[in-house]
This record gives structure tokens, sequence and C-alpha cells, in this order.
């Protein structure tokens, strides 16, 4: 099977869109149905519609009807092959893991969901469940992991397709619990801006009495900033723009810093215990590390394109680290899920149609939004 599917993946890069979902769904007739969905044939291509194959229930599956799909940063590196050398996209993509719909349907097996309830899928859809990531409740570190798209599917041994469409197919195990009195549209970002933010903070101990950094406001530092202060943290905003003081308080800061105000960099030197790193675009950690009182950490969950140097000083005097974190484990994504409901907490968004998903990519590039986009997949009806 890995062989027939490495072929068709080959086959798939050769063909014309169109002439390629009909061959796909030619080769699997059976235990499959269509969907409607956006995707790009192309890293050049446009997002446009099509019908792609989803597969049927098994006993251990729950089908979501989507309501609303977040619109993450990755969704346009993905569809633009932008990380070709470490992840490249096969095409068709369908982008989208910040899923949030109804269940719709659920397999003979299934005892966490029934018919009506709300329910979420993130990131992942898969993973082997038996190593030792796995077993510590992080199968985001899974050598085995099936991504939500671009990635191998589990239930048919092509490829998965993401939540830019009007439904899903995903095992019980990875489906997650929505709470009901969240709003959807701004729930549907917690499935990814949400847990990897969340996951750090709760990693490093964050808690009241805490000093808590967070550099970029942004789709990630917006969330962060929510989460740090329903924490009980005092939270602390890095930016470089003066116009985001009132925002950032709004969301939840009890401070604001210019970055590029020596000054105003000073006057926190060596006092906090955790700085969260949500910048995308090249800067100097260096600064921030500076700020780190000691036994402090500064964890990046923004990924610049380019390294950057990081002083072996910076770290040593204060035996302070600096780490990495991706996204969350299953329990603790729904851990974070129900914290959000708990709190009352979603990310600010700004809806949109479907069909204007190709503008909200361009206004992405530009940081043209606060903070995220979110799908209203009712406009996929239209199609």
């Amino acid at each position: 099977m890995q062989w027939f599917s490495s072929e068709i993946f080959k086959f798939e890069r050769a063909v014309s869109p169109l002439f390629l979902h009909f061959s796909f769904v030619w080769q699997h007739p059976k235990g499959m149905y269509n969907a409607k969905a956006y995707s790009a044939a192309s890293a050049t291509s446009p997002l446009a519609s099509t019908v792609i194959a989803r597969r049927d229930l098994t006993e251990l599956d729950v089908q979501l009807e989507i309501l609303f799909c977040g619109v993450c940063h990755s969704d346009l590196h993905q569809t633009r092959d932008e990380w070709k050398s470490v992840m490249p996209t096969v095409y068709p993509c369908v982008p989208g893991h910040e899923i949030v719909g109804r269940v719709t349907a659920i397999g003979s097996s299934v005892t966490k969901f029934k018919v009506g309830d709300l329910a979420a899928v993130g990131c992942l859809v898969d993973s082997d469940g038996t190593c030792p990531a796995c077993q510590a409740d992080l199968e985001q570190f899974c050598p085995n992991a099936s991504f939500t798209y671009n990635s191998p599917d589990p239930g048919t041994g092509l490829r998965t397709y993401g939540g830019y469409s009007d439904s899903i197919v995903v095992t019980e195990r990875f489906t997650l619990k929505v709470p009901n009195n969240l709003d959807l549209a701004g729930a549907a970002p917690l499935l990814c801006a949400g847990i990897t933010t969340y996951s750090p903070l709760r990693h490093w101990g964050v808690t009241k009495g805490k000093k808590v950094g967070v550099v970029g406001l942004g789709g990630l530092g917006h969330m962060g900033v929510k989460f740090s202060h329903a924490l009980g943290a005092h939270t602390v905003v890095f930016t470089t723009s003066e116009s985001k003081k009132e925002d950032a308080l709004r969301l939840g800061a009890d401070e604001v810093v210019i970055s590029k105000d020596a000054n105003q960099m000073a006057k926190h030197a060596f006092s906090f215990d955790f700085i969260l790193d949500a910048v995308a675009a090249e800067h100097d950690v260096n600064a921030y590390l500076q700020l780190l009182r000691a036994n402090g950490n500064m964890t990046l969950v923004g990924a610049p394109e380019k390294p950057f140097p990081v002083s072996s000083f910076g770290l040593i005097f204060g035996r302070k680290s600096l780490s990495g974190s991706l996204i969350g484990g299953l329990a603790e994504t729904q851990e974070m899920l129900d914290f959000c409901g708990d709190h009352n907490i979603t990310a600010d968004v700004e809806v949109i149609p479907i069909q204007k998903i190709n503008e909200a990519y361009e206004r992405m590039l530009k940081s043209d939004v606060k903070y995220r986009f979110s799908i209203d997949m009712a406009s996929l009806k239209s199609e």
C-alpha cells in the first residue's frame, strides 16, 4: 500500500486538478463519499471550489458537519509549498486544522459523542498510540503522527484533507468536545492558536504571582495574553507598535512595553519568570533573555524563517533557558477547551465566507486582521 500510495502522489503532481479528482474517486468507489471543499491545485494556484472524497465511517469514527474553520498562517505556507524542504505539499491540498462542527454520525463503537454534539478537530488526526510520546499524552511528538491535512490518511492510505470543507471523518480519539457556551467562530482558532500558547504557559507553571511577558500581539500573541491573564499572572505585552497598546490592555495585559524603547526595556531587566515569544519575523531574542530572572524561561512559538544568534552568556548568567513548543497533546487540548469554557475565552476573529479565502491570505501576509480569520462554512453550501 505504501508503494501504491507514493505512485498516486507522483501522479497527482502530473495531471490537472479536475482529472485528478475524477481518478481519485474512481480508484476508491467503495467506502468513500463526496464532500464540498476549497483546495489549491498547485503552489501558485488560488484556492478554488472542488469536490473531494472522504472515507465512510468505521466503528471508531465520528463524522462532523464543519461549521467554522480558523485560518492559520501555516495554511498559507502549506498551500504555497513554502515548507517543501521539510514537509512538501501534495496537491490538491485542502487546508484547515482549526475545525469546529456538529456531530452528524458516529461509528458503532463510539462512546464519547452522540449525534448533535458540538465537537472539534485540531492539527492531528492520528498517531501510533504506542510510542513514548503517545504514552505521555504528547501525541504531537509522535514520529508516526498524521496531521489534519497534507499527511498520510490512516483510514485510506492516501492523503488527509483539512477543514476548508463541509464535513470530515475523524477517529473518536482525535475528536474533542467543545463547551456549549463558547462562540463557535471564535472557538475554532483555539484548536491551533489556542493550544499553541496555552501549552507552554501550563508547562512552565504560569500561575498567580508570576510575571509573564508576551512578545508580539498577533494571532498567537493575543491568545497568550488572554491565557496569561486568566491564569492570574502579571502580564506584560512587548510590541513595536504604539498603536497596539490600547488593544493589549483590552485583551488583559497589565502593562505594555514598546520594545524599540531601550529605557522601557531596561526597567524590566531580570524580572520575568516566563516570556512567550510569538513573533514569526526576524528579531533579537537576546534583548528578551536579559529580562528573565534566574531560572526564567523563554519559549518560542513563532517560527522565523532565518536562524538567529543566541548569546550563551545571556543564558549562563542566571541559569536561564530558551525553548520551543509545538501545539499540545489530546488531553492538554481538551483541558484548554474546558479552561476556555470556564473563563469564556475565544479568539478575536473576523468571520469570512469561504469565497474570500484568497483575499484573506493576502491580508494575512500584511497582518491586516484582528486577530484571526474564521471561515463560516455555511457559505460553502452555495458552491
